[in-house]
């Protein structure tokens, strides 16, 4: 069994001191995608290039204190690719890949951070290019590899995927263009939601992110931000999956799925 987690970490410093280190030491993944790194190179140089023997890869933004995605792998990559691009979107930190190729097989784990569009029209707008832009590209790569993107992509796809939908038609990461976008790269796109393949009805336990506002953490007022999305091939192998809630380490919580493959 593979375990490929993803966790928006709201800052690794924040993380690790909330007991993220001694978690993943428990949980043993082969990978972790994390997202919201919060920090530049040097920063992590000496603390955190690795969590045990995962040995992380990195994309930092341009902008101090902001954005920012990696992978932590046990297993070598065969190529590491930072960014996807984008003029506009790899200075921001938000897309890495490895890659672990063999002779027979071409296989890709992105770890993706999407822009969030709640700070206003700007960022919603910002948004809207990002998705636009990030499609063609995964349908190129389709072409060529099998993949799973891991990663907070700030969209709950459907009615299920959030706890107050009626109150929130309006609102970033529930407009019905971010949701078109999501069927679309279901459908037309040939991803797969890989949570949503293994349990297709759950609702309250399905949240994996909750406002710091209005205990909803406590009362479980939660969103489903955080996602593994993956060719047919890949997902067709997920056989578990798991949001760990025992421990906050984020506003958001590590999504966990074993996979029956081997690098």
């Amino acid at each position: 069994m593979f375990k490929l987690t993803s966790l928006n970490l709201n800052g690794i410093r924040s993380a690790t001191s909330k007991g993220l280190e001694a978690w993943l030491a428990q949980a043993q993944p082969d990978c972790i995608c994390v997202q919201e790194v919060k920090a530049q190179a040097p920063d992590i140089a000496g603390k955190f290039e690795s969590f045990g023997d995962l040995r992380g890869h990195f994309q930092f933004a341009e902008k101090k204190g902001y954005s920012g995605v990696g992978v932590y792998s046990r297993h070598e990559p065969s190529e590491v690719r930072i960014g996807y691009g984008s003029a506009e979107f790899d200075a921001e930190g938000r897309y890495v890949e490895l890659r672990f190729d063999t002779s027979s097989r071409k296989f890709s784990i992105i770890s993706a951070y999407f822009p969030s569009g709640s700070s206003g029209e700007d960022r919603q707008a910002a948004k809207f290019r990002f998705l636009e832009e990030l499609y063609p590209h995964l349908q190129q790569l389709r072409a060529e590899r099998d993949f799973v993107l891991c990663g907070d992509i700030n969209i709950a796809h459907q009615e299920i995927d959030l706890k107050n939908w009626k109150g929130n038609k309006k609102n970033s990461g529930f407009l019905p263009e971010e949701r078109a976008w999501m069927s679309k790269t279901l459908s037309e796109g040939g991803l797969v939601d890989v949570y949503r393949k293994l349990h297709p009805d759950t609702t309250d336990d399905c949240y994996t992110w909750w406002s710091n506002r209005g205990q909803a953490y406590a009362k479980n007022v939660g969103w489903r931000l955080d996602y593994h999305l993956a060719t047919p091939a890949i997902a067709s192998t997920a056989r578990e999956v798991a949001i760990y809630k025992a421990e906050k380490f984020s506003d958001h919580a590590p999504i966990t799925v074993g996979y029956d493959l081997a690098l």
